[in-house]
């Protein structure tokens, strides 16, 4: 068998995602031919998707050393350094690439992608323009771009390049999904029709029916059918649950770690210096009201809004964490040492951003973890705990498929209500370790007294009134790329309230559960 028929194979088993076969096959070929280019970037391909991200760096590299304008594997190296949030490098990288090859669609695409990840939508929105303008029909730059216009609050054009998706490809379950989350089905039925009669199409794969399946659970719960809704929504958190690795012990072990190392850690001497940026931390449980609470901060003329940032959470994981633990000796180091190692890494992160206020809102939900680190790394900062009728959180949590994993534990009754619990004993944990340092925004006070308690907030956060808070929902300068996407671009609603009664009868396992 010849090289090309060689490489044909290997090519087969990338699309297929058979990583090991790729990383064995180039392998064995690198033996005889060291020094090829398109070997080197095809085993760094296979190590990247097998997250073996510095790996696949290392080949990249050696790929490029051997041909310096392979712009693939240029554009692939870009991508290894992105997704370790190496985001000023990455930039460099697909800059390098459209020198080298202005018409090189994959570069434009996923430097598109980055711009879309800091919330720089009209810079993103250009570069999957220029894209498409190469080849108009590009279904995965088609889809970011119609998830660009969603999330910038642009939901017109989102839903008409979606339209545009379905008319290439009327299987395309993730422009079916996007599309979900703007309809009103009480009154477009159109669409459920089309979803509907996807359903009985054979060879759709279990990854579009996770798609369908919150779709229509949503377009249930519109017309207001919540058995038929409980149905689908149960069907794509099955098969959901199936694709995902979860571990609760492994939750279990972090949350005990977190409370065991700060019960009897003193907050009292704590002598960082206080940085001119100002962050406010807005978490809680995932759909417990973070966006909407953003939102109303983020309006103000001094704030920028940063969305959802990963960067706190993975700067504690690389420096702090080993095996699900806390440790508590390079904790202590860090905290009586004069160089602030934290703050400084997540500014750096935030500079990328240039974002024209000092005043910045971090939403990541889950940073509840870290109320302890941000305590004792960001001086001046402020923390808001978003909170919510527990029932109707987790019910929120049960009816939403999320891109991220780290939210593989809300796709089965039991876990969410597991993860529910450790939270809320963390967060008593924290309430009565740091009394009045944690501001508890209750999202069911915010509906039922918009103006008192919006006028609270912003007194919390040091901040001067200001009018344009009370109308979060014409504010697009924030990006919103969760599934809160459609609901926080409306004014104030309280239909929301209660909601878990129309479902009680079906998650009376999950309810069951809940502690708190």
């Amino acid at each position: 068998m010849n090289l090309l028929e060689r490489l044909k194979i290997l090519n087969n088993y990338l699309a297929v995602k058979n990583y090991k076969k790729v990383i064995e096959g180039c392998n064995k070929i690198l033996k005889t031919n060291p020094n090829n280019s398109y070997v080197l970037n095809l085993l760094g391909l296979a190590l990247q998707g097998s997250n073996n991200i510095l790996g696949s760096i290392q080949y990249f590299n050696q790929a490029i050393h051997f041909e310096m304008n392979n712009v693939a594997a240029i554009n692939n190296l870009a991508n290894s350094y992105k997704s370790l949030t190496k985001l000023d490098i990455a930039e460099e990288l697909y800059l390098k690439v459209l020198k080298i090859n202005p018409k090189y669609i994959h570069a434009l695409n996923n430097y598109g992608n980055l711009k879309l990840q800091i919330g720089d939508f009209k810079s993103s929105i250009n570069l999957y323009l220029k894209a498409l303008e190469i080849n108009p029909n590009q279904l995965n730059i088609l889809f970011s771009l119609a998830s660009a216009y969603q999330e910038s609050g642009d939901f017109e054009n989102s839903k008409k390049i979606a339209n545009k998706i379905l008319s290439i490809d009327y299987k395309n379950t993730s422009a079916h999904k996007l599309i979900s989350g703007m309809t009103n089905y009480k009154e477009d039925k159109d669409h459920l029709s089309k979803m509907e009669k996807l359903l009985e199409v054979k060879g759709v794969s279990d990854e579009q029916l996770i798609d369908l399946s919150f779709a229509l659970g949503k377009a249930y719960e519109d017309m207001e059918n919540y058995q038929k809704s409980y149905i689908h929504l149960e069907k794509g958190n099955k098969l959901k649950k199936i694709r995902t690795n979860y571990k609760m012990n492994n939750q279990a072990k972090l949350f005990k770690s977190i409370i065991k190392i700060f019960e009897d850690f003193n907050f009292n001497n704590l002598k960082k210096k206080i940085n001119n940026k100002k962050i406010i931390f807005i978490c809680g449980m995932p759909r417990s009201g973070t966006t909407l609470v953003e939102q109303i901060i983020a309006s103000h003329k001094d704030v920028s809004g940063a969305g959802e940032l990963i960067y706190l959470q993975n700067s504690i994981e690389q420096n702090f964490i080993e095996d699900y633990k806390l440790n508590k000796q390079k904790i202590l180091d860090q905290a009586s040492s004069d160089i602030n190692v934290l703050e400084k890494i997540y500014l750096n992160f935030l500079d990328f951003h240039k974002f024209d206020n000092k005043i910045i809102t971090d939403k990541a939900p889950q940073n509840f973890r870290w109320i302890g680190f941000i305590k004792i790394f960001f001086p001046n900062a402020k923390v808001i705990h978003c909170n919510r009728n527990p029932k109707d959180n987790c019910l929120s949590l049960f009816k939403n498929n999320f891109a991220s994993s780290q939210m593989d534990w809300s796709y089965d009754q039991k876990d969410i209500a597991e993860y529910y619990n450790a939270y809320s004993e963390l967060m008593k944990f924290w309430t009565k370790k740091l009394p009045n340092y944690i501001y508890n925004a209750n999202y069911e006070n915010i509906v039922s007294n918009k103006e008192t308690e919006i006028k609270k907030l912003i007194l919390f956060c040091e901040l001067e009134w200001d009018s344009a808070c009370l109308n979060h929902h014409k504010n697009n300068k924030t990006p919103i790329s969760t599934v809160s996407v459609a609901q926080a671009r409306k004014p104030i609603y309280n239909s929301s309230l209660n909601s878990n009664n129309k479902y009680s009868e079906y998650l009376s396992e999950l309810f069951g559960l809940l502690k708190y």
